[in-house]
């Protein structure tokens, strides 16, 4: 094969590109070197017998986490961008910064519905209901509860998960703690959800930047650039970030095996394609079987607040012909 064809081969189109549904979750590297090469992105691990590369399914990834001691050159960074992979760096002490990568051709349609419904707060609140309706239950979640009564049923639900995994695996003691500052001192519970919920935050983020939202609009939490991140995320982990830490109370490693067994839970629950179809609903809940799986936008309208879209790239100075100039 020639070199121009490989590089060809390295760079693949939008319509290659898989559905974010269909996406693999996340990959996490740690204490390598990514790099762009003539085939693609590979990662260069130091070994005795000299250095090693794997390659990166880029393509197909929804995420890729960064660990310490990772490096990446600007022309893998640029396939990156162009597979519409996200990156989440993940420092010591589980302390995380995000980089959200966009495809320029993404189209803007969830974006406006949730600018819609953020912006007004009947509609926010109702958002933030179903948010809760997901966790609960529909049939749980009293009707006509105010979000403060949301909150406080969450909060008895998680406290009353807490005792339940406590006493299912013996732990006499169970205490949710996240302090960086500390993290050696911490428990293998509380290491293994706060690696387990990192995980998943980037998982989420990386639907979020697919579908075209804006990760900084939530609906329950709010002042933060990743506010719907969290959002989203906690539908998911009284379901199995929660269980899967408690499991975990005697590995001597429970942040690399809390990674591990949650890539195994992305593709047995088929957690990826479910978190893409609860925001769809939560955003728009009236036209759930006029989804569309095609994320991309091949033209650029123009808003106009009378008769609606108007194709772009068009000249409209006829319309002003009549309009005499001052």
């Amino acid at each position: 094969m020639s070199a121009n064809a490989r590089r060809k081969l390295a760079s693949p189109t939008l319509a290659m590109l898989p559905r974010v549904a269909d996406s693999l979750s996340f990959l996490y590297a740690e204490a390598v070197r990514i790099v762009q090469d003539d085939t693609g992105v590979c990662a260069q691990v130091a070994s005795h017998d000299g250095t090693d590369r794997v390659y990166l399914p880029t393509a197909s990834l929804a995420c890729i986490l960064l660990g310490p001691g990772t490096s990446i050159t600007q022309p893998a960074m640029a396939t990156i961008a162009r597979h519409g992979t996200s990156l989440v760096c993940v420092g010591a002490g589980g302390v995380r910064s995000y980089a959200g990568i966009v495809p320029s051709s993404l189209t803007t349609t969830w974006l406006e519905k949730q600018v819609r419904a953020w912006a007004s707060d009947d509609l926010r609140l109702q958002v933030a209901v179903r948010m809760y309706e997901m966790r609960f239950g529909q049939s749980s979640a009293p009707a006509g509860a105010t979000l403060a009564q949301l909150r406080g049923l969450e909060g008895q639900r998680i406290k009353a998960l807490y005792r339940m995994m406590a006493t299912k695996y013996r732990i006499k003691r169970f205490k949710r703690d996240y302090d960086p500052d500390s993290w050696d001192d911490q428990d293998p519970v509380n290491k293994a959800l706060s690696g387990a919920n990192s995980c998943m935050y980037g998982v989420v983020h990386a639907a979020v930047l697919a579908l075209g939202c804006s990760p900084a609009l939530g609906f329950i939490h709010n002042g933060t650039q990743m506010a719907f991140v969290y959002d989203v995320a906690d539908l998911y982990k009284a379901r199995v970030t929660i269980p899967m830490a408690f499991s975990l109370h005697t590995s001597p490693d429970p942040e690399r095996e809390a990674r591990r067994r949650l890539r195994e839970e992305f593709r047995a629950l088929k957690l990826m394609p479910q978190i893409v179809a609860d925001i769809q609903t939560l955003l728009d809940p009236d036209n759930v079987d006029a989804k569309s799986s095609d994320r991309t936008a091949d033209l650029v309208h123009l808003w106009d607040p009378d008769v609606g879209a108007l194709p772009a790239g068009v000249n409209y100075g006829y319309e002003f012909i009549d309009v005499p100039l001052e």
